[in-house]
């Protein structure tokens, strides 16, 4: 039998050193994946440029690596903002993101010198507006548009649709050129162009072809009904992974290779010229170097299941309970052996869907003791992560050629208790 490596690294030492529910990353796959996009992701006829969109992981560790990679960063609050600022980001390659940005953190944006902010809605830009005035810096925009292309994914994770809380329908044009004057009339704020996104972890082209002729066609419709010239196009994110073995996802750098020609392609057939294209993979940087291991505690049968419960959950991957996402496992120590055994892994939250696998072929001898491992689980289970139950958050490791760092520790009680307070409000 085998014992899964991550990094170059016995997952049993890993476990050992640093205990469960433990998340693991291969360093060497992020490096990979971010070099696929940026060397994938290349014109003659215009800029590109790769932002890492940070909902997908954050911490420090990982801006630093997507710092040196020479790629940007797509942030969507203020802590998030706050913490590329910690990590030593340069800031002119922030894209601030998000449908309902404070005053605060807009002045904060505005006050660390982030380089491009991008707008949802007509308040939002009039309130940019007052505020750039207010602070007198300067700021370039995007203007977050709804292309009408719906993604096959989760509803949840849709972003694109008539009803969507982001953006704006690319429909209502005469509405666009109204919420863009204030931009176009201020001299602090820079108006460059325009973003779209269709939905996540999305596995084939034909979505992403369609928004970028139907993006293409309205940059150049905006020009020339109301002389509106847009330079830069954001077409987002979503690139899927691989989950399970029946996910077929296109590599991340292939993609992006594919997105670079139709774009090219389309502006030809418009006759119309940018500046910059730009594409906001996260999931695909981290997803599949992210490895979550757990111990195995008690067991139960049931009329129906057998049930393998391990010592995190839905606390530290809401996923499946959220999303009904899926993914693959296994017992990390027994590679080798027969899976003959259909389990349901549950986790420790005291909620009936806290499910993390609902059916996992695993080995018959699984026990109490036993290490397992879910695969692909570096993207939105740290990030979604809480103290439902009073359960701390994992531990990080970032793990390469048989060397391991602690990147985020593991959240003791303590450390939950560090927010309390019995304090009179003055009022």
């Amino acid at each position: 039998m085998a014992n899964l490596q991550i990094g170059g690294i016995d997952c049993r030492d890993l476990a050992a050193v640093s205990g469960t529910p433990l998340l693991v990353y291969d360093e060497s796959k992020i490096e990979q994946q971010l070099a696929a996009a940026i060397q994938g992701f290349q014109s003659e006829h215009f800029e590109t440029e790769v932002v890492y969109a940070a909902k997908a992981f954050s911490c420090k560790a990982i801006f630093r690596k997507i710092q040196e990679a020479g790629a940007g960063l797509d942030v969507v609050s203020g802590g998030e903002l706050y913490c590329a600022k910690e990590a030593g980001v340069d800031m002119k390659r922030i894209y601030f993101h998000g449908n309902n940005k404070s005053d605060e953190e807009i002045s904060m944006a505005l006050e660390l010198g982030c380089g491009t902010i991008v707008l949802d809605n007509r308040m939002e830009c009039r309130r940019l507006c007052q505020l750039a005035e207010e602070h007198k810096k300067n700021i370039q925009v995007l203007l977050r548009v709804n292309p009408g292309v719906e993604a096959h994914t989760h509803e949840y994770i849709r972003t694109s649709g008539a009803d969507s809380k982001f953006g704006i329908s690319i429909e209502k044009k005469e509405e666009i050129r109204q919420l863009l004057q204030p931009a176009l009339d201020s001299k602090y704020v820079e108006f460059k162009g325009f973003h779209s996104h269709i939905g996540s972890q999305i596995t084939e082209t034909e979505g992403f072809s369609a928004a970028l002729e139907i993006m293409i066609r309205f940059i150049r419709e905006m020009k020339d009904i109301y002389k509106i010239e847009a330079k830069h196009l954001s077409i987002g994110g979503g690139f899927g992974i691989k989950y399970t073995a029946s996910d077929k996802p296109i590599p991340l750098g292939d993609m992006a290779g594919m997105l670079a020609r139709i774009c090219e392609e389309r502006m030809a057939a418009e006759g119309i010229d940018l500046e910059k294209l730009l594409i906001e993979p996260g999931r695909s940087i981290v997803g599949e170097a992210g490895y979550a291991l757990y111990t195995v505690g008690f067991g139960k049968d049931t009329d129906t299941k057998h049930f393998l419960f391990v010592d995190g959950g839905m606390s530290d991957n809401i996923r499946p309970a959220l999303y009904q996402a899926e993914y693959s496992c296994d017992i990390a120590t027994r590679l080798g052996e027969k899976k003959d055994r259909t389990y349901c892994i549950a986790g420790k939250n005291c909620e009936s869907g806290d499910i993390l696998i609902k059916e996992a072929e695993l080995p018959s001898s699984a026990a109490e003791g036993d290490l397992l491992v879910i695969y692909a689980a570096g993207a939105y289970g740290y990030s979604m992560a809480s103290n439902y139950n009073r359960a701390g958050r994992p531990e990080v490791v970032f793990a390469k050629d048989g060397k391991a760092r602690r990147v985020l520790r593991r959240e003791t009680y303590q450390d939950q208790l560090r927010l309390e307070a019995d304090e009179q409000l003055t009022i």
